[in-house]
């Protein structure tokens, strides 16, 4: 086993704490519990001009690190571009203080839509994960990318990259808070349920719970409008059974102004199912996304709503009513555990079925 550090930028401190409290519970990385946690060892400091410099409070010659950071909405409060420059800053600072490899672990990565060269535009996600590597960056780690595509973006002989579907977490969720037993499963779920993409790119993920519940899948087939962000022209809904009388589930991998599932869910109302509720991995939930979110609760539109904690959801349940905020942090202490250990990672990548869960509760865990 390598010698290893978890280290956090501002943006995501109390997340890597949580994450190393994972850690030391494992039986073989207990004995390392105070030598594991560098989460407080990263000092930032602005100067009056407004530049930043990041120094290291211990050593980490030899060691690797892994250095949490989040660029979305965060729990320092840092905008998206403090938030980036301070992530560059301190993988610099960790590359110069002889780190043997430095591991970025982004739950979310805020520019991962930024991955098209249809117009004269810039490429984020390629701009950051282009710097991270430029700046030594050996291995990132996410949960859940916009697209596919965006894996091909970096050279693995440079920078390593893994990403994790979280589609697992909320999958696991819904069978311990809602559905308990195979019984269930077999006579509510797989008769009463069905799972929704909001278009035809998020196709795969909603088929991903349909498959794992053995319920039908419901497509949605949005039309952009491209010259403008956010913006929807139309939507057609595409469904091989009749979604009256059903539990929809609209499925996402993220929710950032809510445009998208507020067309959706007023398309679907109509067509009379029981309920409506929304599963997203990740929550930006950037403005006007709460208020439209509330205003189709209060319409009875709209049932609950469930997310993980990638993006810090430190305001969300006081906000939005119905929000239920999913941990992650457990299953990013067993990434770890997996990459330090130089175990498979396939474990962490197979599908989840629902059947064998619930006739198995500890399958997850093992």
């Amino acid at each position: 086993m390598n010698g290893f550090i978890v280290a956090a930028t501002r943006s995501m401190q109390d997340y890597a704490a949580r994450v190393t409290g994972y850690l030391t519970k494992f039986p073989s990385f207990a004995p390392m519990a105070e030598t594991i946690d560098g989460v407080g060892m990263l000092n930032t400091d602005r100067f009056a001009d407004g530049e930043m410099e990041v120094s290291l409070g211990r050593s980490v010659r030899g060691l690797d690190v892994v250095l949490f950071a989040c660029c979305s909405r965060n729990e320092s409060n840092l905008s998206v571009e403090e938030a980036k420059i301070e992530l560059y800053h301190a993988v610099d600072a960790l590359k110069r203080s002889q780190a043997r490899n430095i591991t970025v672990f982004e739950p979310f990565i805020s520019c991962s839509r930024s991955d098209r060269t249809t117009r004269r535009n810039s490429v984020g996600l390629w701009i950051h994960f282009k710097t991270l590597s430029s700046l030594g960056t050996k291995h990132i780690l996410t949960y859940q990318l916009h697209s596919n595509k965006s894996e091909s973006m970096l050279d693995p002989t440079i920078c390593a990259l893994d990403d994790i579907p979280a589609l697992t977490i909320l999958e696991k969720y819904l069978c311990d808070a809602y559905i308990h037993n195979y019984e269930t499963l077999e006579n509510v779920v797989r008769p009463g349920w069905a799972f929704c993409s909001v278009d035809a790119g998020g196709e795969k993920l909603a088929r991903s719970f349909a498959n794992a519940f053995g319920a039908p899948l419901v497509v949605a087939h949005k039309q952009r409008d491209y010259s403008r962000s956010n913006a929807i022209e139309s939507i057609n809904i595409l469904s091989a059974e009749p979604v009256e009388g059903k539990v929809l589930w609209v499925v996402d991998d993220m929710i950032d102004t809510g445009g998208s599932v507020e067309s959706l869910i007023r398309a679907l109302g109509p067509l009379k199912p029981k309920e409506i509720n929304i599963i997203a991995v990740h929550a930006p939930f950037s403005l006007p996304a709460p208020a439209r979110l509330n205003q189709l609760i209060d319409e009875g539109l709209l049932h609950r709503i469930m997310v993980t904690d990638t993006v810090c959801p430190c305001s969300l349940p006081e906000t939005i009513p119905n929000l239920e905020v999913v941990p992650s942090a457990e299953l990013s202490a067993r990434i770890i555990r997996t990459l330090i250990s130089n175990e498979s990672m396939s474990k962490l990548m197979r599908s989840f079925d629902a059947e064998k869960y619930l006739k198995s509760p500890n399958l997850f865990n093992q």
